[in-house]
């Protein structure tokens, strides 16, 4: 089994929210409903100040927390590529997904009365396409592959001060972070 994941320049990242807008819009997410976000932090003190962006969809854990605990299974890694993907027809909408996820990822879709995530675009991915997030960024702040290739060309970071601990779910992503995003 291969491992698909994202890497994110956080450099270059303008904070445009172009990567969010398309998610939205693909999946028809409601106000507030968001698989993909975009953060904005900043910080510091005249003349000395800082910011940066952080762009955040699904990170398609190697131990998902979010599959573990689904009490139906609609929550689940696909076999041929690793994502983390979810039956809809399965949810209850407990939101015990939302409460397992340390990233704070599958959002409560209250129209359905179910919970949904960013599922890296499977169906785009199946047709050999990119995830809908990376063909609209303009800055080309985001690209999406074999997590172990990603690694091997950017470098393993996926360890900023505003992300939980990583070695609890292994998150199949790499980011070029700014120096004020490190631990």
């Amino acid at each position: 089994m291969g491992q698909k994941g994202f890497y994110y320049n956080s450099v270059i990242c303008t904070g445009c929210k172009a990567c969010q807008i398309s998610c939205k819009d693909k999946n028809d997410l409601k106000v507030g409903e968001l698989f993909r976000k975009v953060y904005t932090f900043e910080g510091g003190i005249y003349p000395n100040v800082w910011g940066y962006y952080l762009s955040l969809g699904c990170n398609h854990c190697e131990h998902p927390k979010c599959a573990k605990n689904c009490p139906t299974g609609a929550i689940y890694k696909r076999e041929k590529d690793g994502l983390v993907v979810q039956d809809r027809e399965k949810c209850i909408g407990c939101k015990m997904c939302i409460w397992s996820c340390p990233y704070e990822r599958p959002q409560y879709l209250e129209e359905v009365g179910k919970c949904g995530k960013c599922d890296g675009c499977a169906d785009l991915i199946d047709q050999g396409q990119n995830p809908t997030c990376v063909d609209s960024c303009p800055m080309r702040a985001i690209e999406f592959g074999e997590i172990d290739e990603l690694r091997k060309k950017y470098g393993t970071n996926a360890d900023l001060k505003v992300l939980a601990d990583s070695s609890m779910t292994n998150p199949s992503i790499t980011i070029n972070a700014k120096d004020e995003a490190m631990k």
